[in-house]
């Protein structure tokens, strides 16, 4: 495990899957995820696409423990975002040729075919079905044409 590692999932890659559910996790994904040792990836319903939410196994542990030091126990909050998050996902490790079984729930969510889209969003990544990755791009092109957004990078703290 590297000490402090962050990881940064990019790019779109879209794989095939095959008639039991099965699907490649890019390599590039695999990559990032053996900083920390992990041979798994965590998927859980979008609530704001017709897409899948993944992360590696840290971000799911961040998310619990963040849930946990920011709101009460027994707040509508945390048990929401038990109900959204925690409860519907999935922690899938990946096979010897680096596959995942999508669980029927997360195919039929996502309305994937024979393919999916894996689209890196930095700590966070998104599974699509291609056709629905195709127009989501298209309408947030058309968004950012009419707002298009600003990003001022800032050194890191300590530099």
């Amino acid at each position: 495990m590297e000490p402090g590692a962050v990881l940064v999932f990019a790019g779109t890659h879209i794989n095939k899957v095959d008639k039991k559910g099965r699907v490649s996790v890019p390599a590039s994904f695999r990559t990032q995820l053996a900083k920390i040792d992990a041979a798994e990836i965590a998927l859980f319903p979008s609530y704001t696409h017709k897409a899948l939410e993944g992360c590696g196994p840290d971000v799911l542990q961040a998310m619990a423990s963040a849930s946990f030091a920011r709101y009460s126990f027994f707040a509508a909050e945390h048990d929401n975002l038990s109900s959204q998050i925690f409860e519907v996902a999935r922690q899938l490790e990946w096979d010897a040729e680096g596959r995942i079984g999508l669980p029927e729930e997360l195919i039929a969510h996502a309305g994937i075919g024979e393919q999916a889209a894996f689209v890196g969003k930095g700590r966070f990544f998104q599974v699509w079905a291609p056709e629905a990755l195709a127009r989501q791009r298209a309408a947030d092109t058309a968004k950012i044409a009419q707002t298009p957004p600003r990003l001022v990078l800032h050194p890191p703290e300590g530099s």
